[in-house]
Parts: structure tokens; C-alpha cells; sequence
């Protein structure tokens, strides 16, 4: 009697408190697998610590990684609640290209209908952008900013070959710029749609584990 492998995991990586707690009011099952919401703390130093602390674990060492959260829009027209689908992150170090773009589109149009998707490149920084450095940025072809996405990305394919996607919702915009995160405590719309986006974020782990043809 043959028995199947255990699915494979799905690591949830984001900074603040506050976007873990968006994660977890939104958390109402439906993972292909096993799933860990990992806070790692603010900026990339403290994302790559807490992520290849995590992966080198025997729980986590295959999971797939999806990092999530906030982040700055980069681009006009963009405005708070708006979402962000990595095509690729990029830091200093290198670029770490993300899988199942296209799928993270369609099934976050399910989930949070009639918010606008953008698709690019999501670069990473480490301080809070601001002002001359969002149009310097811009025309590198980023659409958006934070301060983990990248190092996440990077940590996790360094420790091992597995799939990984970076999903932000913006918090301010070129048109919207905020003073401080902690604005977003009162529940305002980047708030909402991050606590809407967990059943496409089980989807694309699903999707991992469907046998290749």
C-alpha cells in the first residue's frame, strides 16, 4: 500500500504586526498544506535572518515562500489598497525571479474584486522611500518598494530551490504619501485588502502541488 508525500508547506513572510494581524483575521482555511505566518521584523537584514532561520528547520526546509505585507507604489495612478504582484524582486544583491504571476492575478481578482492588480518588478530598499528617491527608483522600471520582499525572495531560494512570489498591497503612492506606517491602523483600505488576500494566496500553493504533466 503506497502512501502519498505530505504536501508541501507555505511560509507567509511579513514585517509588521499589524500585517500579521490583517493575515490572521483573514485566515479561515483552505491551504494545500501546511501553513506558517512568520513576522520577521522590519528591513531586509531582519527578513533574511528570520527566513533562513526558519528554512533550515526540517518543518520548512521545502516550502514554498510568499512574502507579503505593505509597500509604496512607485507608479502614477496608484493608490492605497491597490495590489502588487511581483514579476521579479530586485535588491543590490540580485534579482530573484517569482513564480505563478498569472495565477496570483486571477485569483486575487477573486478574492478582493475591484481592486486594481499591477504586475511588475518590486524592488527593495532599506529605509522608508520618499519624495526624489520614488522617481529615482521608478525609472528603473520598479513599480513598487518595501524593505523585505527582496531579501525574503533571496533567502529562500539561497536555501534551497523552491517556488516563491512576492504579493504587496500599497499603502501610499507618488499621489497618497503617508507620514508614518502607523497610519494605517484605523482600518483603512490597505488594511482590508491585505486581510482579504490568504484564499489566493492558498491557491497558488495548491497550484504547486498539482502534478506536472
Amino acid at each position: 500500500m503506497s502512501t502519498q508525500p505530505a504536501p508541501a508547506p507555505l511560509l507567509i513572510a511579513c514585517a509588521l504586526g499589524i500585517e500579521q494581524l490583517a493575515l490572521r483575521a483573514g485566515d479561515r482555511g483552505g491551504a494545500g498544506g501546511p501553513v506558517t505566518v512568520l513576522r520577521t521584523g522590519m528591513g531586509p537584514a531582519a527578513a533574511e535572518r528570520s527566513v533562513t532561520r526558519m528554512l533550515a528547520g526540517p518543518a520548512l526546509r521545502e516550502a514554498a515562500v510568499l512574502a507579503t505585507g505593505f509597500c509604496a507604489g512607485l507608479a502614477p495612478g496608484m493608490h492605497p489598497g491597490d495590489l502588487v504582484v511581483a514579476e521579479e524582486t530586485r535588491d543590490p544583491r540580485g534579482t530573484t525571479a517569482c513564480v505563478g504571476t498569472d495565477l496570483l492575478v486571477k485569483e486575487l481578482g477573486r478574492a478582493v474584486p475591484g481592486r486594481t492588480v499591477h504586475t511588475g518588478p518590486l524592488t527593495g530598499s532599506d529605509h522608508v522611500v520618499r519624495g526624489h528617491e520614488r522617481s529615482d527608483l521608478r525609472a528603473t522600471g520598479a513599480i513598487a518598494v518595501d524593505m523585505e520582499s527582496a531579501a525574503t525572495l533571496l533567502s529562500a531560494v539561497s536555501a534551497g530551490e523552491r517556488p516563491v512570489a512576492a504579493v504587496r498591497v500599497v499603502v501610499d503612492a507618488p499621489e497618497h504619501e503617508l507620514v508614518r506606517i502607523g497610519t494605517v491602523r484605523g482600518g483603512i483600505s490597505a488594511f482590508r485588502v491585505l486581510r482579504s488576500v490568504l484564499p489566493a494566496f492558498f491557491e497558488w500553493h495548491r497550484s504547486l502541488l498539482l502534478p506536472r504533466r
